[in-house]
């Protein structure tokens, strides 16, 4: 079993080396797997893990802006297509922002913990929860082709700050 793939950051979190490690396996993957890794793919993929936090498009395009670089919504939509198709960043829909993969080497569905005060996300990724949902879909004839779940709630930072 699969679980906990990466827990709430703490204070003394070394980000810059989440970054890299996230940077050097999408150009391995993409290496591997024959996918072109195009500046802007990787420029988007970096700034969707400046932080645990997640990330909306248009954020990225102002971004973008900022750095004197010209994009437009849809190429920002293309490029992140590209990073979901290719497992390395997640939509969570209840927020219409994107946070980055921290095992995209493997095929899974996320659960995801969001911090509602914080915005810090974490992928939760335990193997029991889909089985569990996926059992009791098909106990309903129900035949699930995608899951995710996105529970809200506080970190324990957050909590403890209350």
């Amino acid at each position: 079993m699969h679980e906990a793939a990466q827990a709430f950051p703490s204070a003394g979190h070394d980000h810059d080396s989440c970054v890299s490690k996230a940077m050097t396996t999408a150009e391995e993957l993409c290496r591997q797997r024959g996918l072109r890794f195009t500046a802007l793919r990787r420029r988007v993929l970096t700034l969707v893990w400046n932080s645990h936090k997640p990330v909306g498009a248009y954020d990225i395009l102002d971004k973008l802006g900022a750095e004197g670089r010209r994009a437009a919504p849809p190429t920002v939509y293309r490029a992140l297509d590209f990073l979901i198709e290719a497992g390395l960043v997640h939509r969570l829909n209840s927020l219409n922002a994107f946070i980055g993969c921290p095992d995209p080497a493997r095929s899974h569905s996320g659960q995801f913990l969001i911090c509602r005060q914080c915005r810090t996300v974490v992928e939760l990724d335990d193997r029991d929860i889909d089985t569990l949902v996926g059992d009791k879909a098909r106990q309903l004839g129900f035949s699930a082709v995608h899951q995710m779940l996105e529970i809200q709630g506080l970190c324990s930072d957050c909590r403890a700050k209350a």
